[in-house]
């Protein structure tokens, strides 16, 4: 049993390690372009360099940080608005036919409701975490958020499609950058109405309704480059 026990913990200490420099740099106490000293944070987090260098290099993979021979790592500068613009083009390219393909597929399939109902439950997005603020407000909800826009991809049943949404990593970037206050109901109607033409099986509401939220959401980021 304590052998069964012991990876549990360790992989508990991992994930607790990259939650929190996650949020240091989402937050930028880790600033964009900072580099980022890892026995300090080590202290800082009263844990050993080794924890701390798994969460980096799953940051790198995240996009958040980069890594650079005897450089170390830094973390990664904030979108640029050209950036960003290509960030919202490749969505638009990528996610209403994944949709499409989704509305598609479950409507092909002997038992649909279970994929649906999968869908239903990951539109909804959690409000700000009470007692939190920053990032840790927003975690659970930048999350789902992804968590939704991923299963939709999934659902498109095109594993490279699937991979090519997920490695954008666009919620990390997006929110990492700006977050609107109004941002959770708004974004929770417009993932029920992508669902509701899912339902429905029209393919080409489903496809337009994820164009429409991607332009939204797009909208919503826009002030940031208005103010930085």
């Amino acid at each position: 049993m304590v052998e069964v026990l012991r990876p549990a913990r360790r992989t508990t200490l991992a994930d607790d390690v990259y939650e929190s420099v996650r949020t240091l740099v989402m937050d930028h106490a880790v600033a964009p372009g900072e580099r980022i000293n890892i026995d300090a944070l080590a202290r800082q987090l009263q844990v050993s360099p080794t924890p701390v260098r798994e969460a980096l290099a799953r940051l790198e993979s995240d996009g958040l940080v980069r890594k650079r021979a005897l450089a170390g790592y830094t973390a990664t500068p904030l979108l640029t608005r050209a950036e960003f613009d290509e960030l919202v083009e490749m969505r638009l390219l990528l996610e209403p036919v994944a949709t499409e393909r989704a509305a598609h597929r479950i409507a092909g399939l002997p038992e649909p409701a279970e994929a649906l109902a999968a869908l239903r439950g990951a539109a909804e997005l959690p409000g700000p975490a009470p007692g939190t603020e920053g990032f840790a407000a927003i975690a659970e909800f930048t999350n789902q958020d992804a968590r939704f826009h991923h299963l939709v991809a999934e659902q498109a049943g095109n594993r490279l499609l699937h991979d090519a949404i997920v490695r954008l990593r666009s919620h990390l970037h997006l929110f990492r950058l700006y977050f609107p206050a109004t941002h959770h109901g708004i974004s929770a109607r417009e993932h029920h109405r992508i669902v509701d033409a899912v339902t429905a099986a029209d393919a080409d509401a489903a496809g337009a309704a994820m164009r429409a939220h991607l332009l939204a959401a797009r909208d919503r980021h826009l002030p940031f480059f208005e103010t930085a």
